[in-house]
């Protein structure tokens, strides 16, 4: 199904590519939750903070100790910290506005993604995914780290479920596991290789809950929406799956635990998966069913009404966008280039999109003009029409323009202190939040200048070289310069446009402003000037011929 089989009212969704950033080689990119600064992680290992509303660089954070690529950037909640995970196995939590760092942690393997615990203005703890090995809980502030488990295991035998991938040392096996924290962090949501769908309470580091995924295949994406209503998965099966959360958003825990309570029989793994039917219900599942592909970096829109994903093909650069009904409603495709991370902005319906190469690309939507949403009489004729005047349209007092009586009760008091609900304030703290970073003007660099002067002067000579008529007005500047144009004067002849031939209209009136300025000079001067306008509309002869007469 396709865009025009939609109502067209609700496709409020990007078309085009509006512009590009380019900034190094991005790898990885991140709003913060208004959408006003956009985050890059670069391969060279620095963090670039954009101002989305200016499309300019608000501030550059660079490690010295760090040069490996970026491979992931989280926003804290109120935008005062970012979140960095490189390949050289670091972690690194930034102060946004001083632009400092704050700490800097090493594990043991190469997180592939780290998020900050969304409960909190300044998080202490994070949830990262290294590439061979489970999900951990990371203290940024004593470095300490708590491994989750990502099995339950089989407590009749008391032996862990052996994974697919074995290693021949012995080593425990592992696959990179998705995970994330539920919209205020008391839960962990864990997708593991055998496509189960595990909560976990990473406070006392227990499984409490389990949802099978039809199909068993290993889950590679899971995130949440940002209302916390919706969960989705991105599983090796090339499937996208959409579950509805049936727990509170606030006090999940708690209410996890009353549901374990409420189930004495049975035990074990069948009572985990069915807490886990009380805890999320699929919704929806979202699959090409013609190309069969891969699907990379699947999240939701801002207000979670719109789902997308970028194609994991190689040398494709297209975005699916579906609705939270499951139908296609577009397909965007860019340039050539592998896509390998996208965002949704917060606000509006904006996607962001990271090529291969390490161009940012901007979606935006393809607005046409309206003229009735700024005068709602406007009337757009396709074609002509003949107007039929009303009998009262030219009376002075009109009776279909009279004023209505108000119901407004102007007695009334009107409250200008209290502050509406902002829709994005979970708490009293939202004032805090830092939505723009103050602009720092880069001084010009001299050598540069340099640069350019060096160059015009250059092409200067090159345009001039070779020409007699630049010979010889060089030898007879004085000349010249009186002939030319007062636009010439006025930049000392450094113009880098090639003459033209003037017209004889356009000879009289240089004739005429060569006169004025000569009359206090007496009358020789007058006769001269006259000499050498007529010769000029005489023989056609332009700046230099006139200067070798009156040499």
């Amino acid at each position: 199904m396709n865009a025009p089989i939609i109502d067209p009212l609700q496709g409020d969704f990007p078309e085009v590519i509006e512009e590009y950033l380019e900034h190094g080689v991005m790898k990885c990119i991140a709003f913060n939750r208004r959408g006003t600064l956009l985050a890059a992680g670069c391969s060279d290992g620095s963090c670039v903070i954009w101002d989305f509303e200016t499309r300019g660089i608000a501030k550059e954070l660079r490690d010295k100790e760090c040069v490996a690529a970026i491979t992931s950037v989280c926003w804290s909640k109120y935008g005062h910290r970012i979140l960095v995970s490189a390949a050289d196995k670091s972690l690194t939590l930034w102060d946004v506005f001083k632009g400092e760092k704050i700490t800097r942690i090493v594990l043991q393997q190469t997180p592939l993604q780290a998020r900050l615990h969304p409960g909190s203005s300044t998080p202490s703890l994070c949830l990262a995914c290294p590439l061979s090995s489970a999900p951990m809980i990371v203290d940024l502030s004593t470095g300490s780290t708590s491994i989750l488990p990502i099995a339950v295991p089989d407590v009749a035998n008391g032996i862990a479920p052996s994974s697919r991938n074995k290693y021949s040392d012995g080593t425990p096996p592992f696959t990179p596991t998705a995970a994330c924290f539920n919209k205020y962090g008391d839960l962990v949501y864990v997708g593991n290789s055998k496509g189960e769908i595990l909560v976990i309470d990473h406070k006392s580091n227990q499984i409490r809950a389990l949802v099978p995924v039809s199909g068993a295949a290993v889950i590679k994406n899971i995130v949440f929406s940002r209302n916390g209503q919706y969960l989705l998965t991105n599983s090796n099966d090339r499937t996208i799956r959409i579950y509805d959360n049936l727990l509170p958003l606030k006090n999940g825990l708690e209410a996890l635990v009353d549901i374990e309570k409420g189930i004495t029989e049975p035990n074990g793994i069948e009572k985990m998966k069915m807490v886990g039917s009380k805890c999320l219900a699929l919704f929806r599942e979202f699959q090409d069913s013609i190309t069969k592909m891969h699907w990379k970096a699947p999240c939701f829109s801002g207000d979670g009404e719109w789902v997308i994903a970028g194609s994991a093909s190689k040398g494709e650069h297209k975005i699916y966008i579906w609705d939270r009904a499951g139908y296609l409603v577009k397909i965007l495709e860019g340039p050539k280039e592998a896509l390998i991370d996208l965002a949704w902005h917060p606000v509006h319906p904006i996607i962001v999109s990271v090529s291969l190469t390490g161009w940012v690309y901007i979606w935006a939507k393809d607005y046409t003009e309206n003229w009735s949403a700024f005068a709602p009489d406007f009337k757009e004729l396709e074609e002509n029409e003949e107007y039929v005047e009303r009998e009262d349209e030219f009376d002075l007092n009109t009776e279909t323009e009279k004023v209505k009586e108000s119901n407004v009760n102007e007695d009334e008091e009107v409250d200008i202190v209290a502050v509406d609900k902002d829709a994005f304030s979970d708490s009293d703290m939202s004032q805090e939040e830092l939505c723009f970073l103050p602009a720092i003007p880069c001084p010009d660099v001299p050598e540069r200048q340099g640069k350019c002067v060096g160059s015009s002067s250059k092409l200067m000579d090159r345009n001039h070289s070779g020409s007699p008529l630049s010979e010889e007005a060089m030898q007879n500047g004085q000349a010249a310069n009186h002939a030319s144009s007062p636009l010439e004067e006025d930049t000392g002849g450094t113009r880098l446009k090639r003459k033209r031939k003037p017209s004889e209209k356009g000879l009289e009136l240089q004739a005429e402003k060569v006169r004025k300025p000569l009359k206090s000079s007496g009358r020789s001067s007058k006769v001269k000037s006259k000499s050498m306008a007529d010769q000029d509309m005489s023989n056609g002869v332009y700046g230099d011929d006139i200067s070798d007469e009156y040499q």
